[in-house]
């Protein structure tokens, strides 16, 4: 099993330290600048993403789309997944995992985009699309867009199933003491239960759970804030300092120059809020809206909420919890230094498990869609209860196993599905930006624009 992890940890180091980190950046700074700053509509489209759009074709609301992906993506990259970037990256890490969300707002606009303009139906009548579809009728390489669902699939055995579920039975172990095989037992038959509705089921339940876990979640960060008030501006400080690697990373922990910062901040930026990893769109795909530009706009809400919001209070959290009791953090294991942060806060460890727990139960939702829609594009609807039989075992088997090996197939998984789908997105953006023109810049929201097949 070590070698094993070694093999992975060196496969995902390799791809990670250079050639996506370049993609992935240059994806976001490009569709920034030719999309002007698509990021200046995010107050408008978080309005537009709470009314439904009436009439229009498609399997759940707009919301509902944007509350499955949110569910896949507010979850442990946003608390485990920011403590680790800091242990591995150091402080600095926050800003790139910041700016990787501030600037991904654009990149997951463009993707959504797409995956509404080029989704279909099903054999049974249901709507479908993501990057496979946006590949395959696109571009038409077929190859790719087979590529890209083969690494999906095998992205939600890692990200999307073992990371989680084992997030949540070390979380119960440590607050309750209840053993990892209990809690993956009963983490495996609520999965069990909700995603045999599949998405109509799923997206119900992300609607109830996501919002009000995601506040639950902020007002403990706020409370912890508020005690550790004197620390806000040093801590904003050390990130600054340690981003750009003027500053080594305090309190023991590896980290500090650029290239690691950045690294680790951009690898969890991407863990966190999906944007260029092409699994939102396959939500996306499935909203009720009459033109491609209006679910663009809400569901590059997703990384608005997601990243720039939850993740940048996350990792204040803990670096000001490193400054106030430096001595704590030395030699504390990544995924121990969130549950620290909280303990200041009387009752923060159960605050910590809950939301915790919660977030990565949704994560598993919204992942478990997405590999039955890849798994269906590959071999069609026979494969699915294969596939969800397959990823139970996986949500049972990450109870139990190592975090190393989890977190480094889970960013391996990442960054080999994270090309495909940024491939397509660059050489269609100029569709991106000629559907972005006619509906948002020359004021024609309104209007339908939908070509999918009744």
């Amino acid at each position: 099993m070590e070698a094993l992890n070694q093999l992975i940890k060196v496969c995902a180091d390799f791809i990670w330290n250079g050639p996506i980190l370049v993609m992935l950046l240059g994806t976001h700074l490009l569709l920034t600048v030719r999309l002007r700053f698509i990021q200046r509509y995010t107050g408008k489209a978080i309005r537009m993403s709470l009314r439904p759009d009436e009439g229009a074709q498609g399997e759940i609301s707009q919301f509902g789309a944007l509350a499955t992906a949110l569910a896949a993506t507010i979850g442990t990259g946003n608390i485990i997944g920011v403590s680790t970037a800091i242990a591995l990256g150091g402080p600095g890490a926050v800003l790139w995992c910041w700016l990787t969300g501030v600037f991904g707002i654009a990149t997951k606009y463009g993707e959504a985009l797409l995956a509404v303009k080029y989704r279909t139906r099903n054999k049974q009548g249901a709507v479908v699309g993501g990057p496979m579809y946006t590949i395959e009728r696109g571009l038409g390489w077929k190859w790719l867009a087979v590529i890209f669902a083969v690494f999906t699939v095998f992205a939600t055995l890692g990200a999307g199933s073992t990371v989680q579920s084992h997030a949540i039975s070390d979380v119960v172990h440590t607050t309750f003491g209840v053993p990892v095989w209990a809690s993956g037992l009963v983490i495996t038959l609520l999965t069990a239960v909700v995603i045999l509705g599949g998405v109509k089921v799923i997206s119900r339940v992300c609607e109830k759970l996501v919002p009000f876990m995601s506040l639950f979640y902020i007002l403990g960060c706020l409370a912890i804030l508020f005690l550790n008030r004197a620390y806000i501006l040093p801590a904003a400080a050390t990130i600054i300092k340690s981003a750009f690697g003027w500053q080594a990373a305090a309190g023991g922990f590896a980290g500090g120059a650029l290239m690691i910062a950045c690294r680790y901040g951009m690898a969890r930026g991407l863990f966190s809020n999906e944007s260029g990893l092409g699994t939102a769109p396959i939500a996306a795909a499935t909203a009720q809206t009459r033109n491609p530009v209006r679910q663009a706009l809400v569901s590059m809400t997703g990384t608005f909420w997601d990243t720039v919001i939850v993740c940048a209070m996350t990792g204040i959290v803990v670096v000001s919890g490193m400054l106030r009791s430096p001595e704590a953090y030395v030699g504390a294991s990544d995924d121990a230094m969130t549950r620290l942060a909280f303990g200041v806060l009387p009752g923060g460890q159960y605050v910590l498990t809950v939301a915790l727990s919660i977030f990565a139960f949704t994560t598993i939702l919204g992942w478990s869609y997405y590999g039955e829609r890849c798994m269906e594009y590959l071999i069609g609807a026979k494969g699915i209860l294969v596939y969800r039989l397959v990823f139970l075992a996986a949500v049972f088997l990450g109870a139990v196993v190592s975090l190393d090996i989890v977190w480094n197939f889970a960013d391996l998984m990442n960054a080999l599905m994270a090309f495909p789908n940024l491939i397509a997105v660059l050489l269609l953006s100029g569709v991106i930006v000629k559907e972005t023109r006619y509906f948002l810049w020359e004021d024609h929201l309104e209007e339908s624009g939908d070509t999918l097949p009744n």
